[in-house]
Protein backbone atom coordinates (compact mmCIF):
# COMPACT_ATOMS: atom_id res chain seq x y z
CA UNK A 1 0.00 0.00 0.00
CA UNK A 2 0.77 3.12 -0.11
CA UNK A 3 1.95 5.80 2.49
CA UNK A 4 2.63 9.46 1.62
CA UNK A 5 4.79 11.72 4.47
CA UNK A 6 4.55 15.35 3.71
CA UNK A 7 6.67 15.88 6.77
CA UNK A 8 10.15 15.08 7.86
CA UNK A 9 10.53 12.21 10.00
CA UNK A 10 13.77 9.82 11.13
CA UNK A 11 14.78 7.51 8.39
CA UNK A 12 14.04 4.47 10.87
CA UNK A 13 10.87 5.41 10.51
CA UNK A 14 10.52 5.29 6.50
CA UNK A 15 12.73 2.19 6.97
CA UNK A 16 10.27 -0.01 8.61
CA UNK A 17 7.40 1.01 6.77
CA UNK A 18 9.55 -0.11 3.52
CA UNK A 19 10.49 -3.71 5.14
CA UNK A 20 6.90 -3.82 5.68
CA UNK A 21 6.04 -3.98 2.48
CA UNK A 22 4.99 -0.17 2.42
CA UNK A 23 5.79 1.94 -1.05
CA UNK A 24 6.57 4.99 0.65
CA UNK A 25 6.85 8.69 -0.99
CA UNK A 26 7.69 11.63 0.61
CA UNK A 27 6.39 15.07 -0.23
CA UNK A 28 7.93 17.65 2.01
CA UNK A 29 6.80 20.65 -0.25
CA UNK A 30 3.39 19.86 -1.09
CA UNK A 31 0.71 22.48 -0.36
CA UNK A 32 -2.63 23.45 -1.72
CA UNK A 33 -4.01 21.18 -5.49
CA UNK A 34 -0.58 19.84 -4.78
CA UNK A 35 -1.00 18.23 -1.59
CA UNK A 36 -4.58 16.64 -2.86
CA UNK A 37 -3.01 15.24 -5.91
CA UNK A 38 -0.18 13.58 -4.38
CA UNK A 39 -2.70 11.80 -1.41
CA UNK A 40 -5.37 11.20 -4.07
CA UNK A 41 -3.97 7.33 -4.06
CA UNK A 42 -2.55 7.41 -0.76
CA UNK A 43 -3.67 4.86 2.21
CA UNK A 44 -1.88 6.34 4.88
CA UNK A 45 -0.80 9.83 5.20
CA UNK A 46 2.35 10.80 7.94
CA UNK A 47 2.54 14.57 9.33
CA UNK A 48 4.28 16.56 12.03
CA UNK A 49 2.72 20.08 12.35
CA UNK A 50 4.00 21.71 9.18
CA UNK A 51 1.06 19.94 6.97
CA UNK A 52 -2.79 21.50 7.85
CA UNK A 53 -5.57 17.97 7.05
CA UNK A 54 -8.46 19.50 6.06
CA UNK A 55 -11.90 17.93 4.78
CA UNK A 56 -10.21 18.49 1.63
CA UNK A 57 -7.72 16.04 2.54
CA UNK A 58 -9.75 13.32 2.99
CA UNK A 59 -12.22 14.25 0.51
CA UNK A 60 -9.57 14.05 -2.45
CA UNK A 61 -8.25 10.35 -0.64
CA UNK A 62 -10.97 8.11 -0.99
CA UNK A 63 -8.62 5.25 -0.05
CA UNK A 64 -7.05 7.10 2.78
CA UNK A 65 -7.13 4.60 6.42
CA UNK A 66 -5.15 6.65 8.98
CA UNK A 67 -3.73 9.80 9.12
CA UNK A 68 -0.40 9.45 11.69
CA UNK A 69 0.34 12.50 13.52
CA UNK A 70 4.66 12.05 14.31
CA UNK A 71 4.20 13.43 17.55
CA UNK A 72 1.64 14.61 20.20
CA UNK A 73 -0.35 17.72 18.84
CA UNK A 74 -2.95 17.04 16.39
CA UNK A 75 -4.73 20.58 16.28
CA UNK A 76 -3.44 20.29 12.70
CA UNK A 77 -5.72 17.86 11.87
CA UNK A 78 -9.49 18.20 11.23
CA UNK A 79 -10.70 15.01 13.30
CA UNK A 80 -14.04 15.53 13.20
CA UNK A 81 -13.73 15.63 9.17
CA UNK A 82 -11.71 12.65 9.39
CA UNK A 83 -14.21 10.54 10.96
CA UNK A 84 -16.94 11.43 8.59
CA UNK A 85 -14.85 10.23 6.32
CA UNK A 86 -13.85 6.76 8.09
CA UNK A 87 -10.37 7.65 8.29
CA UNK A 88 -8.32 6.90 11.64
CA UNK A 89 -6.28 9.44 13.32
CA UNK A 90 -3.47 8.43 15.69
CA UNK A 91 -0.34 10.07 17.31
CA UNK A 92 2.98 9.34 18.63
CA UNK A 93 2.51 10.70 22.17
CA UNK A 94 5.49 8.50 23.89
CA UNK A 95 8.39 8.80 21.27
CA UNK A 96 9.38 12.48 22.53
CA UNK A 97 7.91 12.17 26.08
CA UNK A 98 11.66 12.12 27.73
CA UNK A 99 12.73 14.55 25.34
CA UNK A 100 10.04 17.19 26.18
CA UNK A 101 10.09 16.93 29.94
CA UNK A 102 14.59 17.39 29.68
CA UNK A 103 13.92 20.75 27.74
CA UNK A 104 11.24 21.82 30.21
CA UNK A 105 13.56 20.55 33.11
CA UNK A 106 16.35 22.89 31.35
CA UNK A 107 14.06 26.12 30.74
CA UNK A 108 13.06 26.03 34.40
CA UNK A 109 17.04 26.28 34.87
CA UNK A 110 17.26 28.65 32.23
CA UNK A 111 14.89 31.25 33.40
CA UNK A 112 15.83 30.63 36.92
CA UNK A 113 19.03 31.74 36.29
CA UNK A 114 19.29 33.84 33.32
CA UNK A 115 21.32 31.90 31.69
CA UNK A 116 20.84 32.39 27.79
CA UNK A 117 20.84 36.61 28.99
CA UNK A 118 24.08 36.61 31.02
CA UNK A 119 25.25 34.71 27.89
CA UNK A 120 24.33 36.95 25.59
CA UNK A 121 25.95 40.17 27.98
CA UNK A 122 28.92 38.23 28.23
CA UNK A 123 29.52 37.61 24.31
CA UNK A 124 28.86 41.16 23.62
CA UNK A 125 31.81 41.55 26.06
CA UNK A 126 29.76 42.70 29.46
CA UNK A 127 31.08 40.95 32.76
CA UNK A 128 26.95 41.29 34.10
CA UNK A 129 28.07 39.40 37.17
CA UNK A 130 25.99 41.45 40.03
CA UNK A 131 22.58 42.05 37.40
CA UNK A 132 21.55 38.36 37.63
CA UNK A 133 20.39 37.52 41.15
CA UNK A 134 19.55 33.45 40.40
CA UNK A 135 16.40 31.35 42.35
CA UNK A 136 16.94 27.92 43.61
CA UNK A 137 14.39 25.60 42.74
CA UNK A 138 14.67 23.53 45.97
CA UNK A 139 11.81 23.99 48.19
CA UNK A 140 9.81 25.48 45.88
CA UNK A 141 6.68 25.11 44.70
CA UNK A 142 6.03 23.62 41.21
CA UNK A 143 2.77 24.03 39.71
CA UNK A 144 2.20 21.35 36.77
CA UNK A 145 -0.93 22.24 34.34
CA UNK A 146 -1.53 18.56 32.95
CA UNK A 147 -0.02 15.55 34.47
CA UNK A 148 -0.41 13.50 31.30
CA UNK A 149 2.87 11.83 29.70
CA UNK A 150 5.15 14.90 29.86
CA UNK A 151 3.89 16.52 33.16
CA UNK A 152 4.55 13.23 35.06
CA UNK A 153 7.87 13.00 34.13
CA UNK A 154 8.45 16.73 34.76
CA UNK A 155 6.85 16.41 37.94
CA UNK A 156 9.22 13.33 38.97
CA UNK A 157 12.48 15.02 38.07
CA UNK A 158 12.03 18.22 39.84
CA UNK A 159 10.48 16.70 42.81
CA UNK A 160 13.18 14.96 42.93
CA UNK A 161 15.45 17.89 43.89
CA UNK A 162 13.24 18.85 46.44
CA UNK A 163 10.64 20.74 45.25
CA UNK A 164 6.75 21.33 46.56
CA UNK A 165 4.22 19.86 43.65
CA UNK A 166 0.84 21.39 42.91
CA UNK A 167 -1.08 19.90 39.77
CA UNK A 168 -4.17 20.56 38.07
CA UNK A 169 -5.93 18.49 35.62
CA UNK A 170 -9.78 17.58 35.97
CA UNK A 171 -8.76 13.99 33.83
CA UNK A 172 -6.50 12.36 36.77
CA UNK A 173 -7.16 10.56 40.10
CA UNK A 174 -6.44 12.07 43.60
CA UNK A 175 -4.73 8.65 43.85
CA UNK A 176 -2.72 9.16 41.06
CA UNK A 177 -1.19 12.17 41.63
CA UNK A 178 -0.65 11.37 44.80
CA UNK A 179 1.92 8.56 44.01
CA UNK A 180 3.68 11.71 42.01
CA UNK A 181 3.99 13.31 45.21
CA UNK A 182 1.36 16.06 43.76
CA UNK A 183 -1.72 17.59 45.17
CA UNK A 184 -4.33 17.87 43.00
CA UNK A 185 -5.80 21.44 43.23
CA UNK A 186 -7.87 23.75 40.62
CA UNK A 187 -6.21 26.14 38.42
CA UNK A 188 -6.49 29.49 40.21
CA UNK A 189 -4.84 27.82 43.55
CA UNK A 190 -2.28 25.95 41.07
CA UNK A 191 -1.36 29.25 39.39
CA UNK A 192 -1.55 30.97 43.08
CA UNK A 193 0.95 28.69 44.79
CA UNK A 194 3.48 27.74 42.18
CA UNK A 195 7.17 29.97 41.69
CA UNK A 196 7.12 27.84 38.85
CA UNK A 197 4.39 27.18 36.21
CA UNK A 198 4.97 24.68 33.91
CA UNK A 199 2.15 23.98 30.92
CA UNK A 200 1.38 20.27 29.57
CA UNK A 201 -1.84 20.49 27.99
CA UNK A 202 -3.25 20.26 24.39
CA UNK A 203 -4.50 23.24 22.61
CA UNK A 204 -8.48 22.83 22.40
CA UNK A 205 -11.18 25.38 22.93
CA UNK A 206 -10.84 24.39 26.50
CA UNK A 207 -7.15 25.51 27.37
CA UNK A 208 -7.26 28.30 24.32
CA UNK A 209 -5.91 31.37 26.34
CA UNK A 210 -5.97 28.82 29.88
CA UNK A 211 -3.21 31.41 31.17
CA UNK A 212 -4.01 34.48 30.78
CA UNK A 213 -4.48 38.29 32.54
CA UNK A 214 -5.91 36.92 35.54
CA UNK A 215 -4.13 33.93 35.82
CA UNK A 216 -0.38 35.67 35.37
CA UNK A 217 -1.40 38.37 38.51
CA UNK A 218 -1.97 35.62 40.99
CA UNK A 219 1.55 34.10 40.48
CA UNK A 220 3.34 36.98 42.28
CA UNK A 221 6.85 37.42 41.07
CA UNK A 222 6.94 33.62 39.78
CA UNK A 223 8.01 31.57 36.38
CA UNK A 224 6.15 30.23 33.16
CA UNK A 225 7.23 27.67 31.21
CA UNK A 226 5.38 26.30 28.44
CA UNK A 227 6.72 23.36 26.24
CA UNK A 228 3.43 22.54 25.34
CA UNK A 229 1.53 23.72 22.87
CA UNK A 230 1.50 27.75 21.73
CA UNK A 231 -2.14 29.66 22.58
CA UNK A 232 -2.31 27.77 25.95
CA UNK A 233 -0.29 30.98 27.43
CA UNK A 234 -1.68 34.32 26.31
CA UNK A 235 1.41 35.60 24.96
CA UNK A 236 0.72 39.79 24.63
CA UNK A 237 -0.38 39.12 28.62
CA UNK A 238 2.61 37.05 29.02
CA UNK A 239 4.68 39.88 27.32
CA UNK A 240 2.63 42.92 29.54
CA UNK A 241 3.38 40.43 32.94
CA UNK A 242 7.37 40.19 32.13
CA UNK A 243 7.97 44.14 31.82
CA UNK A 244 5.55 45.22 34.42
CA UNK A 245 7.53 42.43 37.01
CA UNK A 246 4.22 40.86 37.51
CA UNK A 247 6.03 37.90 37.03
CA UNK A 248 9.53 37.10 37.04
CA UNK A 249 10.14 35.64 34.10
CA UNK A 250 9.25 32.92 31.68
CA UNK A 251 10.31 30.64 29.18
CA UNK A 252 8.78 29.38 26.20
CA UNK A 253 8.99 26.56 23.49
CA UNK A 254 5.90 27.00 21.77
CA UNK A 255 3.67 29.82 20.47
CA UNK A 256 0.49 30.79 18.61
CA UNK A 257 2.05 31.35 15.23
CA UNK A 258 4.99 29.20 14.19
CA UNK A 259 7.99 30.39 13.11
CA UNK A 260 7.55 33.15 15.98
CA UNK A 261 6.78 36.55 14.06
CA UNK A 262 9.26 39.35 14.33
CA UNK A 263 7.02 41.24 15.82
CA UNK A 264 5.80 39.36 19.19
CA UNK A 265 6.32 41.36 22.51
CA UNK A 266 8.12 38.16 23.46
CA UNK A 267 10.53 39.97 22.27
CA UNK A 268 11.29 42.79 24.16
CA UNK A 269 10.72 41.12 27.31
CA UNK A 270 14.41 40.33 28.45
CA UNK A 271 13.42 37.85 30.97
CA UNK A 272 11.47 35.69 28.67
CA UNK A 273 13.25 32.95 27.00
CA UNK A 274 12.50 31.31 24.04
CA UNK A 275 13.41 28.46 21.75
CA UNK A 276 12.19 27.55 18.41
CA UNK A 277 10.35 24.23 19.09
CA UNK A 278 12.87 22.22 20.62
CA UNK A 279 11.02 19.99 22.72
CA UNK A 280 10.99 16.70 20.77
CA UNK A 281 14.17 18.04 18.85
CA UNK A 282 17.17 14.87 20.20
CA UNK A 283 17.92 12.06 18.05
CA UNK A 284 16.65 9.83 20.23
CA UNK A 285 13.23 11.54 20.12
CA UNK A 286 13.00 11.46 16.54
CA UNK A 287 13.80 8.20 15.74
CA UNK A 288 11.26 6.95 18.61
CA UNK A 289 8.43 9.09 17.43
CA UNK A 290 9.28 8.05 13.58
CA UNK A 291 9.24 4.20 14.23
CA UNK A 292 6.25 4.60 16.85
CA UNK A 293 4.41 6.04 14.11
CA UNK A 294 5.31 4.17 11.08
CA UNK A 295 4.28 0.85 13.39
CA UNK A 296 0.95 2.17 13.97
CA UNK A 297 0.51 2.77 10.09
CA UNK A 298 1.60 -0.57 9.68
CA UNK A 299 -0.83 -1.88 12.32
CA UNK A 300 -3.98 0.34 10.31
CA UNK A 301 -2.87 -1.07 6.73
CA UNK A 302 -3.02 -4.35 8.30
CA UNK A 303 -6.43 -4.42 10.50
CA UNK A 304 -4.23 -4.88 13.92
CA UNK A 305 -4.68 -2.51 16.49
CA UNK A 306 -3.58 1.27 16.98
CA UNK A 307 -2.94 1.54 20.47
CA UNK A 308 -2.97 5.76 20.06
CA UNK A 309 -6.13 5.97 17.69
CA UNK A 310 -7.69 8.93 18.78
CA UNK A 311 -11.21 8.52 17.33
CA UNK A 312 -11.83 5.28 17.43
CA UNK A 313 -11.85 2.28 19.72
CA UNK A 314 -9.15 -0.27 20.13
CA UNK A 315 -7.19 -2.68 22.37
CA UNK A 316 -4.10 -3.40 23.97
CA UNK A 317 -1.82 -5.43 21.91
CA UNK A 318 -1.42 -8.62 24.39
CA UNK A 319 -5.65 -8.15 24.18
CA UNK A 320 -6.09 -7.81 20.44
CA UNK A 321 -5.16 -11.60 19.67
CA UNK A 322 -8.04 -12.47 21.88
CA UNK A 323 -10.69 -10.60 20.78
CA UNK A 324 -9.84 -10.07 17.20
CA UNK A 325 -11.62 -13.48 16.03
CA UNK A 326 -14.78 -11.59 17.60
CA UNK A 327 -14.36 -8.86 15.72
CA UNK A 328 -14.98 -10.32 12.15
CA UNK A 329 -18.02 -12.33 13.89
CA UNK A 330 -19.67 -9.03 15.59
CA UNK A 331 -19.01 -7.42 12.01
CA UNK A 332 -20.94 -10.12 10.33
CA UNK A 333 -23.84 -10.92 12.79
CA UNK A 334 -24.49 -6.74 12.25
CA UNK A 335 -23.82 -7.20 8.75
CA UNK A 336 -26.68 -10.40 8.58
CA UNK A 337 -28.66 -8.99 10.93
CA UNK A 338 -29.36 -5.71 9.07
CA UNK A 339 -29.76 -7.54 5.85
CA UNK A 340 -32.41 -9.62 7.22
CA UNK A 341 -34.30 -7.09 9.34
CA UNK A 342 -36.92 -5.05 6.74
CA UNK A 343 -37.63 -1.86 8.89
CA UNK A 344 -35.85 1.18 9.77
CA UNK A 345 -33.11 -0.02 12.56
CA UNK A 346 -33.13 2.32 15.05
CA UNK A 347 -31.22 0.64 17.84
CA UNK A 348 -28.17 -1.84 17.61
CA UNK A 349 -27.98 -3.87 20.76
CA UNK A 350 -24.23 -6.23 21.14
CA UNK A 351 -24.36 -8.58 24.14
CA UNK A 352 -21.65 -10.56 25.35
CA UNK A 353 -21.78 -13.60 27.09
CA UNK A 354 -18.54 -15.82 28.42
CA UNK A 355 -15.50 -15.26 28.33
CA UNK A 356 -15.30 -12.64 25.69
CA UNK A 357 -17.45 -10.65 28.62
CA UNK A 358 -14.44 -10.39 30.64
CA UNK A 359 -12.38 -8.22 27.92
CA UNK A 360 -12.49 -4.79 26.33
CA UNK A 361 -14.93 -5.28 23.80
CA UNK A 362 -14.80 -1.88 22.60
CA UNK A 363 -13.28 -2.54 18.96
CA UNK A 364 -15.76 -5.51 18.85
CA UNK A 365 -18.95 -3.37 19.45
CA UNK A 366 -17.81 -0.92 16.92
CA UNK A 367 -17.51 -3.64 14.15
CA UNK A 368 -21.05 -4.94 15.26
CA UNK A 369 -22.23 -1.20 14.25
CA UNK A 370 -20.24 -0.88 11.21
CA UNK A 371 -21.45 -4.26 9.94
CA UNK A 372 -24.93 -3.06 10.84
CA UNK A 373 -24.56 0.12 8.92
CA UNK A 374 -22.93 -1.02 6.06
CA UNK A 375 -25.82 -0.91 3.91
CA UNK A 376 -26.57 2.68 5.18
CA UNK A 377 -23.09 4.43 4.25
CA UNK A 378 -20.98 4.21 1.05
CA UNK A 379 -17.86 3.35 3.54
CA UNK A 380 -18.88 2.77 7.15
CA UNK A 381 -16.43 1.39 9.32
CA UNK A 382 -15.00 1.09 12.81
CA UNK A 383 -14.18 4.64 13.13
CA UNK A 384 -17.61 6.45 11.54
CA UNK A 385 -19.59 4.03 12.28
CA UNK A 386 -20.31 5.38 15.75
CA UNK A 387 -20.70 9.17 14.35
CA UNK A 388 -23.19 7.27 12.13
CA UNK A 389 -25.23 6.25 14.53
CA UNK A 390 -25.28 9.45 16.48
CA UNK A 391 -26.59 11.04 12.99
CA UNK A 392 -28.90 8.83 12.59
CA UNK A 393 -30.30 8.59 16.06
CA UNK A 394 -29.61 4.99 16.38
CA UNK A 395 -29.26 3.87 20.37
CA UNK A 396 -26.23 1.69 20.71
CA UNK A 397 -26.16 -0.30 24.21
CA UNK A 398 -24.02 -2.96 25.07
CA UNK A 399 -24.10 -5.92 27.24
CA UNK A 400 -21.88 -8.23 29.33
CA UNK A 401 -23.08 -11.65 31.36
CA UNK A 402 -20.09 -13.56 32.09
CA UNK A 403 -22.17 -16.42 32.03
CA UNK A 404 -23.26 -18.42 28.71
CA UNK A 405 -25.15 -21.91 29.44
CA UNK A 406 -24.05 -23.15 25.30
CA UNK A 407 -20.70 -21.98 24.63
CA UNK A 408 -17.79 -20.86 25.96
CA UNK A 409 -18.21 -17.08 24.69
CA UNK A 410 -21.41 -16.20 22.37
CA UNK A 411 -21.79 -12.48 20.30
CA UNK A 412 -25.25 -11.57 19.63
CA UNK A 413 -26.25 -8.33 18.16
CA UNK A 414 -29.80 -7.17 17.59
CA UNK A 415 -31.09 -4.84 15.63
CA UNK A 416 -34.78 -3.31 16.10
CA UNK A 417 -37.21 -0.51 16.59
CA UNK A 418 -40.20 0.02 18.53
CA UNK A 419 -42.34 -2.85 16.23
CA UNK A 420 -39.37 -5.52 15.99
CA UNK A 421 -36.24 -7.18 16.39
CA UNK A 422 -34.09 -9.43 15.30
CA UNK A 423 -31.32 -11.26 16.65
CA UNK A 424 -28.09 -12.91 14.72
CA UNK A 425 -25.64 -14.50 17.35
CA UNK A 426 -22.27 -16.14 16.91
CA UNK A 427 -19.36 -18.47 18.49
CA UNK A 428 -16.09 -19.31 17.52
CA UNK A 429 -15.74 -23.15 17.04
CA UNK A 430 -12.09 -24.72 18.11
CA UNK A 431 -10.81 -21.23 19.36
CA UNK A 432 -10.91 -19.32 15.99
CA UNK A 433 -13.66 -21.07 13.71
CA UNK A 434 -16.41 -18.40 13.67
CA UNK A 435 -20.13 -19.91 13.10
CA UNK A 436 -23.45 -18.55 13.35
CA UNK A 437 -25.45 -20.58 16.17
CA UNK A 438 -28.74 -18.52 15.74
CA UNK A 439 -30.52 -16.27 13.25
CA UNK A 440 -33.78 -14.65 14.58
CA UNK A 441 -34.41 -17.18 16.92
CA UNK A 442 -33.84 -20.31 14.92
CA UNK A 443 -30.94 -22.38 15.95
CA UNK A 444 -27.98 -22.96 13.31
CA UNK A 445 -24.25 -23.67 12.51
CA UNK A 446 -24.17 -22.06 9.47
CA UNK A 447 -20.13 -20.43 8.47
CA UNK A 448 -20.02 -16.68 8.14
CA UNK A 449 -18.02 -16.34 4.56
CA UNK A 450 -18.55 -16.06 1.20
CA UNK A 451 -21.95 -16.01 -0.96
CA UNK A 452 -25.01 -16.79 1.70
CA UNK A 453 -28.53 -17.21 1.05
CA UNK A 454 -31.16 -16.68 3.74
CA UNK A 455 -34.86 -18.36 2.77
CA UNK A 456 -37.79 -18.59 5.13
CA UNK A 457 -40.33 -21.10 4.28
CA UNK A 458 -42.99 -22.90 4.89
CA UNK A 459 -41.58 -26.20 6.63
CA UNK A 460 -43.36 -28.54 4.01
CA UNK A 461 -42.14 -31.25 1.64
CA UNK A 462 -40.14 -30.78 -1.50
CA UNK A 463 -39.06 -26.57 -0.48
CA UNK A 464 -35.49 -27.11 -0.11
CA UNK A 465 -35.45 -29.32 -3.19
CA UNK A 466 -36.83 -26.44 -5.22
CA UNK A 467 -34.87 -23.81 -4.06
CA UNK A 468 -31.93 -26.19 -4.77
CA UNK A 469 -33.06 -26.63 -8.34
CA UNK A 470 -33.44 -23.46 -8.83
CA UNK A 471 -30.01 -22.02 -7.89
CA UNK A 472 -28.62 -25.32 -9.97
CA UNK A 473 -30.27 -23.67 -13.04
CA UNK A 474 -28.57 -20.64 -12.36
CA UNK A 475 -25.67 -22.72 -12.02
CA UNK A 476 -24.86 -21.54 -8.65
CA UNK A 477 -23.20 -24.45 -6.46
CA UNK A 478 -24.04 -25.30 -2.96
CA UNK A 479 -20.82 -25.68 -0.54
CA UNK A 480 -22.55 -26.11 2.68
CA UNK A 481 -26.61 -25.91 4.53
CA UNK A 482 -27.60 -25.29 7.15
CA UNK A 483 -31.54 -26.12 8.26
CA UNK A 484 -33.56 -25.44 11.35
CA UNK A 485 -37.20 -25.05 11.88
CA UNK A 486 -39.90 -23.80 14.97
CA UNK A 487 -41.87 -26.79 15.01
CA UNK A 488 -43.00 -29.61 12.57
CA UNK A 489 -44.96 -27.81 9.83
CA UNK A 490 -44.20 -24.50 10.84
CA UNK A 491 -41.77 -21.82 9.56
CA UNK A 492 -38.27 -23.27 9.18
CA UNK A 493 -34.70 -20.96 8.00
CA UNK A 494 -32.37 -22.25 6.29
CA UNK A 495 -28.90 -20.96 5.68
CA UNK A 496 -26.93 -21.51 2.14
CA UNK A 497 -23.39 -20.91 1.59
CA UNK A 498 -23.11 -20.88 -2.39
CA UNK A 499 -20.01 -20.70 -4.39
CA UNK A 500 -21.16 -17.50 -6.29
CA UNK A 501 -23.25 -15.07 -5.61
CA UNK A 502 -27.77 -15.69 -6.81
CA UNK A 503 -28.59 -13.61 -9.83
CA UNK A 504 -31.72 -11.59 -9.64
CA UNK A 505 -34.23 -13.83 -12.22
CA UNK A 506 -33.20 -16.52 -9.85
CA UNK A 507 -33.85 -14.70 -6.53
CA UNK A 508 -37.21 -13.37 -8.17
CA UNK A 509 -38.29 -17.20 -8.77
CA UNK A 510 -37.55 -17.99 -5.63
CA UNK A 511 -39.73 -15.02 -3.87
CA UNK A 512 -42.22 -15.89 -6.11
CA UNK A 513 -43.08 -19.76 -4.58
CA UNK A 514 -45.86 -19.35 -1.86
CA UNK A 515 -43.92 -21.82 -0.03
CA UNK A 516 -41.35 -19.10 0.58
CA UNK A 517 -41.86 -16.69 3.11
CA UNK A 518 -38.71 -14.59 2.51
CA UNK A 519 -35.11 -15.20 0.23
CA UNK A 520 -32.26 -12.44 1.25
CA UNK A 521 -28.86 -12.81 -0.66
CA UNK A 522 -26.04 -11.77 1.41
CA UNK A 523 -22.12 -11.69 0.85
CA UNK A 524 -19.51 -11.20 3.21
CA UNK A 525 -16.21 -10.67 3.80
CA UNK A 526 -16.12 -8.81 0.17
CA UNK A 527 -16.68 -11.44 -1.77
Amino acid sequence: MRVLVTDPIADAGLDRLRDAGHEVTTAYDATGDALLDAVSDAHALIVRSGTAVTDAVFEAAPDLVIVARAGIGVDNIDIDAATDHGVMVANAPAGNVRAAAEHTVALAFAAARSIPQAHARLDAGSWAKDDYLGTELSGKTLGVVGLGRVGQEVATRLDSLGMDLVAYDPYIGEDRAAQLGAELVDIETCVARADFLTIHVPLTDETDGLIGEAELARMDGGYVINVARGGVVDEDALADAAQDGVIAGAALDVFRTEPLPAASPLHDADSIITTPHLGASTKAAQENVATDTADQVVAALAGDPVVNALNAPSAERSAFDRIRPFVDLAETAGTVAAALFDPRIERVDVTYQGEVADEDVALVTAAAQQGAFAGLEWQVNAVNAPRVAEERGIAVTETKNHRSEAYQSLVSVTVGNGDAELTVSGTLFAGDDPRLVEIDGFRVEAAPNGHMLVARNHDTPGVIGFIGGVLGTAEVNIAGMFNAREARGGEALTVYNLDADVPARALDELAGDDRIVDVTSIELNGE
